[in-house]
């Protein structure tokens, strides 16, 4: 064979082998047979191998110069200064043992132990062959040992059959899968083996005919066997022997070409000149490496079609992700022979395995590939067929696929002349607002690069600083990319490769504060929409350099930030509080009058130092501009977010601690001062009914400023509390609801009382003072309580928002906290105000009668936030139940609605359900029951349902699923359940009701019975004989319940006639149904590991929205499986060329074979029967595979499977789910 001729094009000579009992000794010997009948010039062969075999003599190398280390020279090898102690020292022997505790160990010298092996084999090369053989298996966890007489009297068919026999059946486990850091040891362990065995061999025993040979025969027999731990054990040493052979074979091409150089020029020396006897021993070199390469093509074409071409498809995705990641290795080693499109192919189907782990092996070899400059040309083909694919996997449902992929299509962008079309890149593009901040980050270098190509092109024409142009392409982006409510996940995305670009703040305000700035507009128009997002882009990038954390729902567990994150976070800090102190107020003065980029700058100085304003004088003028500007915006904005994010600014600079907070709460009173008159002056009008509707629209503008000071300060001063009341009194009477006015009102009072509440807690009021602010909060809960029943949805919600904070602030457990003088404040809900709440529970939170008014997409954020409003009203009402506002029973309304509105309220609802378990046990045992009861006698009441029985039964599951996992913990609270749930279901019924009607109450009963133990299980039993009638214990719920309770496993699958199946009443006929066992209850009303509470705002992470579907196979292709194999390789080159979809064979259910079903299912039948090997070697179709270039191969994503980004403004109710992880 030439030294140009290709490996794989030798497999294509190998066509017509056949298996002859799968161990390849027939196909060895005809190679040999052929190549003794090839006649060439040149001197005869030398005997080769003999030298190998004696121990003393290595002379016979084949190339003396060569840096290859022979067996015979270890010290040239590096070694651990752990040697491996040798056994038997006086044979200088090496059992199988001893390696695979050497390699087990992952701690000895490798180099020691596979010379002692080395020592073992020259002795008596057959028990040396015994030895590694017996190694092998014990590596695959078989106890069967493989003696002499078997080696030399059976194939290797019949010694595998009979390693199956005795094969480890105590465990499923074997050492490649046993779970924990072992695993990685031993692998380990094994593959260096593997690595220093071929190294210590490449100059003379891996051309023995023999070794190798022999090892390869037995390797290729266990990889098609059915047993997986064969299958998988061989595939990894045979792949690993195949990456080492590649590399002898890459090093002897290397020689060849030397030698052949060599020879060149001695050749064309004068007679005289050359040297006596040197082109003779050239030409013999060249003849035996000539010879060595053709032995290594023919190992390795064996290795290749016998064990690769096959476990590339194994059903194991362990095995054939080995496969990939060793093709990938000699892609790369020996581009010269394996980089063609015959071997290409293989990574390009493997891009549509159904497992991660394999697809993400397959990435990372094309990677290799495509860091390769030289490579790039001899990919072009695959790039042009398999690119679509590649494009389509940045949507992989394994993030860790999906950011290699994204690396890959960096590569493939920054290495190929042709790179990536705008079209191709807007499949990246859109992952920088992805919720995997992996993902994220690489789509952001994928971004980065692109933006600066583009600017690297422009820059050619025009002089912008660079910042500046990556600013203003940047903003184009963004534009253009529709999602504006994310520009903190942009920001974040690219925050690792373009900081300092982003945290430029002087080139932001400078583009910001210069009316030039519309000279840099490539786009004419758009320059009041590019205002916008670059002040929103550099409140995101001020954000994220104060405060050095993700934006939310890119969170990777609690990071802690080191002492360099912390300085340079602090550094940043100091820089942005000094740039934007001066800057500021001119920002807040130009932008004054657009509410949207006012809101965002008001955001600044939350991430200032703000001591910086105290700690220099010139700094004061800066602070008293602020302020100025702060009060203007306030007098001009009526907007609700305006008004925000005052009140927080505000907030943040009255605090004492500060030395300036004086001036900013002389300002602010001042600002007050004006407001007040201003309502005052309208406040006559109003309570007489008087006043237009311009002086309805001054005042309540003028009462919203008001209410957005007072959460920000105390606004106790300007006694605002009574005209406030009279104002909300008096608008009720006479039926005038302004929403604006009256919603400012309630807030305006809410203020006052908590301002008040706050103020008696830090002084010593005296005692009227404490009469009449309890008759302010009575006074204001009858208001409220009124409100609550308008027809009114702003100011019924803002009423009952303020209703579940006051009655909270003002609570018997708030006063235990506070001095023994402030106890007449406690303010308890009067009977009728917990109806009201109750009823607004039930009417306006537990309904959807206004989701059913939003149909249209346009409405979808509003959709949103009315469930957010929802969550924060039944937060307040569960706060009220947690703290003993409320008695316990009221979260019977809340209980009862846990499985039906489980998406929305879950979280809140199962951490309510485990509080009240934290307070009183019992009682909250016993309102669970409760709430069941109500809902059975609803049933009853309003419709004889069996399915409204279901219902109630899987809330019960669920229900039962919170009493934890102790359950000597919760003994007391379940008997307490039980007992009172069957005194429920026997008591006598009220008059003109069918009875014993409760009966069906027992089957919703028994779903906590899985929870007893077996002392009260039977103490339960003697109380249901005690209370149930002797005629009624034969009826089905009844007995349902009876065996519920006499242990875990009696309960039986309601299958089993009308005996089994459970009725809600005696005499009214059901359908059957399937029941759960107690042990399945569990399983079915979730997990022990759900007890952890989780949003139902958190939903799949946003690279699971792509969605692939199966393409159907023609129903009419048979074709034959490799035992184990989920995928087939194509067998011609019309299916290669037909569509990009491997041909998916559905899985076909194999049990393993073991010990025991051997015993017992093969004594009747030839074991060989059940251990067939499959072919080796493809049959005539698919030797048409082999063609040397790719056709047209399409993707096969479903064109259909589209996704669509998550944008707050233009999505479904779970947006934030869509978007947050």
């Amino acid at each position: 064979m030439s030294s140009g001729d290709s490996l794989l094009d030798s497999v294509d000579e190998l066509d017509d082998f056949s298996d002859s009992g799968s161990d390849f000794e027939a196909t060895l010997k005809a190679t040999k047979r052929r190549k003794l009948s090839v006649t060439r010039p040149g001197p005869p062969k030398r005997p080769r191998y003999k030298a190998a075999l004696r121990v003393s003599n290595s002379s016979n190398s084949l190339n003396p110069s060569s840096p290859d280390t022979s067996p015979q020279q270890p010290s040239s090898r590096q070694t651990s200064p752990r040697p491996v102690t040798r056994v038997n020292q006086g044979n200088r022997s090496i059992s199988a043992g001893n390696i695979y505790d050497a390699v087990c160990s992952g701690k000895s010298a490798m180099v020691t132990v596979v010379d002692e092996w080395l020592d073992s084999y020259k002795s008596s090369r057959e028990a040396g062959l015994l030895v590694l053989i017996n190694f092998i298996v014990q590596s695959c966890g078989c106890k069967g040992v493989v003696s002499r007489e078997m080696l030399d009297s059976m194939q290797n068919a019949e010694i595998i059959g009979t390693l199956t026999k005795e094969f480890n059946e105590d465990s499923v486990t074997y050492p490649l899968c046993t779970p924990g850091p072992a695993l990685k040891h031993f692998k380990a362990g094994l593959c260096e083996f593997v690595r220093v065995l071929v190294r210590s061999c490449r100059n003379s025993l891996i051309y023995d005919e023999y070794l190798f040979s022999s090892l390869l025969a037995l390797l290729t027999g266990l990889s098609d066997s059915q047993v997986r731990a064969f299958r998988h054990t061989s595939t990894l040493i045979a792949m690993k022997l195949m990456t080492e052979m590649v590399e002898v074979a890459v090093l002897v091409s290397v020689q060849l070409k030397t030698t052949q150089r060599q020879y060149d020029m001695e050749n064309g020396k004068e007679a005289h000149d050359q040297a006596p006897g040197r082109l003779e021993e050239l030409q013999a070199t060249i003849s035996q490496l000539q010879e060595n390469r053709e032995e290594l093509s023919s190992m390795m074409n064996v290795t290749f079609r016998g064990v690769f071409v096959h476990r590339f498809r194994d059903r194991l995705p362990e095995i054939r992700a080995i496969c990939i990641e060793e093709l990938g290795m000699w892609l790369k080693t020996n581009p010269a022979d394996f980089l063609n499109d015959g071997c290409l192919k293989y990574l390009g189907w493997t891009l549509h395995d159904k497992q991660s782990p394999v697809r993400l092996q397959c990435v990372r070899a094309l990677q290799g590939l495509y860091q390769e400059k030289e490579f790039i040309g001899r990919l072009e083909l695959f790039t042009s067929r398999f690119k679509e694919r590649m494009l389509n996997m940045v949507l992989d449902k394994d993030s860790g696929v999906a950011v290699e992929v994204v690396n890959l299509l960096l590569l493939i962008q920054q290495g190929t002349e042709e790179g990536l079309g705008e079209g191709e890149c807007s499949h990246i593009y859109p992952l920088v607002y992805a919720s995997n901040r992996a993902l994220a980050s690489v789509a952001g270098v994928f971004l980065f690069e692109k933006l600066k190509s583009v600017i690297a092109s422009e820059n050619q024409e025009n002089d912008r600083s660079e910042n500046a142009a990556f600013i203003q392409i940047l903003i184009n982006f963004f534009i253009q990319s529709e999602f504006h409510e994310h520009g903190a996940y942009l920001v974040d995305s690219l925050w690792g490769v373009a900081r300092s670009e982003l945290r430029d703040w002087e080139t932001m305000t400078t583009m910001l504060l210069q009316e030039s700035v519309l000279q840099l507009s490539v786009l004419s128009g758009l320059m009041y929409e590019e205002e916008g997002v670059l002040i929103e882009l550099m409140m995101c990038a001020i954000r994220q350099a104060a405060q050095a954390t993700p934006p939310v729902g890119r969170t990777q567990g609690k990071k802690i930030l080191g002492m360099k994150d912390k300085k340079v976070q602090e550094q940043d800090r100091r820089r942005i509080t000094a740039h934007f102190i001066p800057l500021l107020p001119q920002l807040l003065a130009k932008y004054s009058a657009d509410a949207v980029k006012v809101t965002l700058l008001l955001k600044a100085p939350q991430y200032f130092f703000l001591e910086m304003y105290s700690s220099s004088p010139r700094l004061d003028k800066h602070l008293d501009l602020l302020l100025s500007q702060v009060c203007c915006i306030m007098e001009k904005h009526t907007e609700v977010t305006v008004l925000e994010a005052c009140s927080n600014l505000v907030s943040s600079l009255c605090v004492d601690c500060y030395t300036f907070s004086s001036r900013t709460h002389l300002a602010f009173s001042q600002l007050m001062d004006g407001l007040t008159e201003c309502l005052n002056a309208y406040l006559s009008d109003l309570l007489q009914g008087t006043a237009d509707d311009d002086d309805v629209y001054s005042a309540a503008c003028a009462l919203k400023k008001i209410a957005a000071l007072s959460s920000a300060m105390d606004p106790t001063g300007w006694k605002l509390f009574d005209c406030c009341l009279e104002l909300l009194k008096s608008k009720m009477e006479s039926r005038e609801f302004d929403k604006e006015l009256m919603v400012s009102a309630l807030k305006c009072a809410a203020f006052n009382l908590m301002w008040a509440k706050v103020n008696a807690v830090n002084s010593t009021p005296a005692e009227g003072e404490l009469k009449r602010l309890k008759k302010e909060m009575r006074s204001f809960c009858k208001v409220c309580e009124t409100c609550l029943s308008l027809d009114q949805t702003e100011i019924r919600d803002q009423a009952f928002e303020l209703l579940c904070d006051l009655l909270l602030l003002y609570s018997t457990s708030s006063a235990r906290m506070e001095p023994a003088a402030l106890q007449p404040l406690v303010h308890l809900p009067s009977d009728s105000l917990r109806s009201e709440m109750a009823a607004f529970l039930l009417d306006y939170v537990f309904s959807d009668t206004e989701d059913a008014e939003l149909n249209d997409e346009d409405e979808e954020a509003m959709k949103i936030t009315i469930l957010q409003r929802k969550r924060n009203q039944l937060a307040g009402y569960c706060k009220l139940v947690i703290y003993g506002v409320l008695d316990l029973t009221a979260a019977t309304n809340i209980f009862k609605h846990y499985s039906k509105y489980f998406k929305d309220f879950g979280d809140i609802i199962k951490e309510t359900v485990s509080k009240s378990k934290v307070i009183n046990p019992i009682l909250s045992a016993k309102t669970v029951c409760l709430c069941l009861q109500q809902l059975f006698s609803e049933m009853l009441t309003e419709d004889h349902s069996r399915q409204d029985l279901i219902e109630i039964r899987d809330l019960a599951k669920r229900l039962a699923m919170s009493f934890g996992i102790n359950l000597n913990r919760v003994r007391k609270p379940l008997v307490a359940l039980h007992t009172d749930g069957v005194r429920f279901a026997f008591r006598a019924p009220p008059e003109g009701e069918e009875p014993q009607s409760n009966l069906g109450f027992l089957e919703i009963l028994s779903e906590f019975s899985f929870k007893l133990l077996p002392q009260d299980r039977a103490e339960l039993t003697a109380f249901l004989k005690s209370v149930c009638p002797a005629a009624a214990l034969s009826w089905p719920s009844v007995r349902l319940y009876q065996r519920s309770l006499e242990g875990r496993s009696s309960a039986k699958p309601r299958d089993q006639g009308a005996e089994g199946d459970a009725v809600f009443s005696h005499n009214a006929p059901v359908a059957k149904r399937k029941k759960t066992s107690p042990q399945l209850a569990s399983k079915v009303g979730g997990s022990w590991s759900d007890s952890s509470i989780h949003s139902s705002l958190a939903t799949p992470a946003f690279t699971s929205t792509a969605q692939k579907q199966t393409a159907k196979q023609p129903a009419s292709r048979a074709t034959e499986s490799d035992p184990g194999s989920v995928l087939t390789e194509p067998e011609s080159e019309d299916e290669f060329t037909l569509e990009s979809k491997i041909r998916k064979v559905k899985p076909i259910n194999r049990r393993q074979l073991s010990s025991s079903q051997t015993g017992r299912s093969l004594d009747q039948q030839d074991l060989n029967s059940h251990l067939t090997l499959l072919s080796l070697i493809e049959d005539d179709d698919a030797e048409r595979e082999e063609e040397p270039e790719i056709e047209d191969y399409e993707s096969n994503s479903d064109p259909e499977s589209t996704y669509t980004l998550p944008s707050t403004r233009h999505t479904s109710a779970s947006v934030l789910d869509e978007l947050f992880d």
